[in-house]
C-alpha cells in the first residue's frame, strides 16, 4: 500500500499537546485520516501512526473544556418581525439587522442605541452584511436584489437615497458578503446560483452555478486572498467554490436535508453545516471528507446557523426549538444550552474579537452574549 502525505494540518491546544493530521490516499483511492501525537515514540520510519475516522478519536486524549458560562449582556428591541441575519462591524461594536419587517437596523451593541435605519422596499430582508471598512451595509431578500447603502456619521441622513442595486437575481436573496475590500459582494439566492459582482458599476463578475436547488447560505474562506467560498442549500450539498474560475473544487453531500448555514473554521482547513436534520457536521478540506458530527437524540429541531468561536474550539449553534448549543468541535460534546429567546433562533454572529456573539430570533429580539 502507497501513502501519500499532503502537507499537514496543524491544531494547537493551549495546554495540551500538539497533533498533527494528514491525509491517506491509497491506490483504491480512499481517504482516511492519521494522527502523530509530537510526543509519541519513533517506529519505523520515524512516525507512529494510528488509523482514525473521525476528529473526536483525534482528540480522544484532550483534556475537556471546564465549567461553561455565557449570559445575555444585552437586548436589542426595535424590529416588528422576526430577525432573520446579523453581521458584526469589524469595529466589534456595531452590529447590522435584518427583519421580515422589511428593515435593516444598524445598533450599537454597547448602549443598544439605533444608529441607522432603512425601510426597504420588500419585507423578509433575508440577508445583511457589513463592509469591511465600516462605512457601507449591503442586504437583500424577497426583491431578488442585493442594495448597498453608505453609511455616514450623520445618523438623520436619509440612506435610502444613496442606495445603491447591485446585483439581480430570478430568486429571493438568502444570503450576503463582501469580499475583502468594499469593492466585490458576493451573493447567493434561492435560484439556485451564487454570484459575485462589482459594486460600483453593479456588474456580474463571475457567477456559480451547481447546485440543484436553493441555495442558502455562502461563506468566505478566512485568508488575505479570499479566492475560494463554501455554499449549502436546500440540495443537502455543501460545495466549495474558486471565485477565480467560477468552479466547484469540492462538493459534500451527507446531511439528510437542508443545509441552513455555513461557516469556515478559523484556519480555513474545515467548514461547518447546520441542517434541518437536527445535526450540525464538520468537513475537512485536504481530507475531503466529513470528520465529525455534532447531535444528540434529544435534538429534534434543525439548526438555522451556526459560527465558530476565535480558536475554532466552540460551534455556536442556533436550533428551531429556540436554544443556542455550543459544541466542543474536539471532542463533540454539548457543552451548554443557552436559553433566553422565545421563538426560533435564525442567526447567530461571533464578534471579531471573540469575545461575545449575536444572535436573533424570531422573537423579534437581538442578543449579546458574553
Amino acid at each position: 500500500m502507497w501513502i501519500v502525505f499532503i502537507k499537514d494540518v496543524r491544531i494547537y491546544y493551549n495546554t495540551f499537546y500538539e497533533c498533527h493530521l494528514y491525509t491517506k490516499t491509497t491506490i483504491g483511492g480512499s481517504h482516511g485520516l492519521m494522527v502523530r501525537e509530537s510526543n509519541s515514540q519513533s517506529k519505523g520510519c520515524g512516525f507512529e501512526f494510528i488509523f482514525l475516522t473521525s476528529v473526536h478519536q483525534v482528540a480522544e486524549k484532550i483534556e475537556a473544556l471546564g465549567q461553561f458560562v455565557m449570559k445575555t449582556r444585552r437586548t436589542l428591541k426595535g424590529h416588528g418581525n422576526k430577525v432573520l441575519c446579523v453581521d458584526w462591524c469589524r469595529d466589534k461594536r456595531r452590529i447590522v439587522s435584518s427583519s421580515q419587517d422589511g428593515k435593516v437596523i444598524v445598533w450599537d451593541a454597547y448602549t443598544t442605541n439605533k444608529e441607522h435605519a432603512v425601510t426597504m422596499p420588500c419585507t423578509w430582508v433575508m440577508a445583511c452584511a457589513y463592509a469591511p471598512s465600516g462605512c457601507a451595509v449591503a442586504c437583500g431578500g424577497l426583491d431578488n436584489k442585493c442594495s448597498v447603502y453608505p453609511l455616514s456619521l450623520d445618523k438623520n441622513e436619509n440612506l435610502a437615497a444613496k442606495k445603491k442595486s447591485v446585483a439581480m437575481h430570478t430568486n429571493y436573496l438568502s444570503s450576503c458578503s463582501f469580499t475583502n475590500s468594499d469593492m466585490q459582494i458576493l451573493t447567493s439566492s434561492g435560484d439556485g446560483t451564487c454570484a459575485l459582482w462589482d459594486v460600483e458599476s453593479g456588474q456580474l463578475l463571475q457567477s456559480f452555478h451547481g447546485h440543484s436547488a436553493d441555495v442558502l447560505s455562502l461563506n468566505l474562506a478566512p485568508s488575505e486572498t479570499g479566492n475560494t467560498f463554501v455554499s449549502g442549500g436546500c440540495d443537502k450539498k455543501a460545495n466549495v467554490w474558486d471565485m477565480r474560475s467560477g468552479q466547484n473544487v469540492q462538493s459534500f453531500e451527507t446531511h439528510e436535508s437542508d443545509i441552513n448555514s455555513v461557516k469556515y473554521y478559523p484556519s480555513g482547513d474545515a467548514f461547518a453545516t447546520g441542517s434541518d436534520d437536527a445535526t450540525c457536521r464538520l468537513y475537512d478540506l485536504r481530507a475531503d471528507r466529513e470528520v465529525a458530527i455534532y447531535s444528540k437524540e434529544s435534538i429534534i429541531f434543525g439548526a438555522s446557523s451556526v459560527d465558530f468561536s476565535l480558536s475554532g474550539r466552540l460551534l455556536f449553534a442556533g436550533y428551531n426549538d429556540y436554544t443556542i448549543n455550543v459544541w466542543d468541535v474536539l471532542k463533540g460534546t454539548r457543552v451548554a444550552i443557552l436559553f433566553g429567546h422565545e421563538n426560533r433562533v435564525s442567526t447567530v454572529r461571533v464578534s471579531p474579537d471573540g469575545t461575545a456573539f449575536c444572535s436573533g430570533s424570531w422573537d423579534n429580539t437581538l442578543r449579546i452574549w458574553a
